[in-house]
């Protein structure tokens, strides 16, 4: 079974501030100071970033037993590991695989499951290639701990990066989130890590290219 998600725009709304801002100064630069070349500049990102922050809907594969990527990007590590420390959950290793996101891609975060969001934690941190093993513990981040109807506990970790610098959350505490909802959204390339139970069966490999609220990751024993 599967389902569109919908109630958005096309252009995520924290794109439009970056834009008009960029937009408003083109105009002045050009039609005040008649700085042609920096203005023309000016109106290519405008229109990179809408390109950046959009937001398309998706077809959500709605089973309590699939992991559903939260980020477009690519595969880059799956192994095992212990979930971040201040989720404390530290007592045992789960599976985890993450997903890179460069500038290019989608930045919109969707929840990889169905469940009630148990905590959000925000930890500072580094601004490291988000590529890179150690980011997972060095960067700046944001841990979002997820609580399936069928007992299943979750982590997914919003990761900042080396141009990343905010990241953002649409959900609190105690929120219900639906399988493919958008709970957050990372600004200019960055990578979120998905924690799941040791005996969930990959259905991707490291280099796989994957979408948000579509891909499957991994299922559920």
């Amino acid at each position: 079974m599967s389902k569109q998600n919908n109630k958005r725009y096309f252009i995520h709304p924290e794109g439009w501030k970056f834009a008009a801002i960029l937009f408003v100064s083109s105009m002045i630069l050009l039609y005040y100071f008649m700085a042609t070349i920096i203005a023309s500049v000016g109106f290519l990102l405008t229109f990179f970033v809408l390109w950046f922050f959009r937001d398309p809907k998706r077809i959500t594969p709605q089973d309590p037993s699939l992991i559903i990527s939260s980020a477009d990007g690519k595969v880059c590590l799956i192994d095992e590991a212990y979930p971040p420390e201040e989720v404390s959950m530290q007592d045992k290793k789960m599976k985890r695989i993450c997903v890179f996101m460069n500038v290019f891609n989608v930045h919109v975060n969707r929840s990889p499951v169905q469940g009630v969001v148990e905590s959000i934690v925000y930890k500072k941190g580094q601004f490291l290639n988000a590529s890179l093993d150690k980011a997972s513990d060095k960067n700046e981040r944001n841990s979002l701990v997820i609580n399936t109807n069928n007992g299943t506990t979750i982590v997914v970790v919003q990761i900042a990066g080396l141009i990343a610098r905010r990241i953002l959350s649409f959900v609190a505490s105690n929120h219900q989130l639906n399988q493919g909802e958008r709970f957050g959204l990372i600004r200019f390339g960055s990578r979120v890590d998905i924690y799941m139970p040791l005996d969930a069966i990959d259905k991707c490999k490291v280099g796989d290219k994957v979408v948000a609220g579509e891909s499957i990751l991994a299922s559920l024993k």
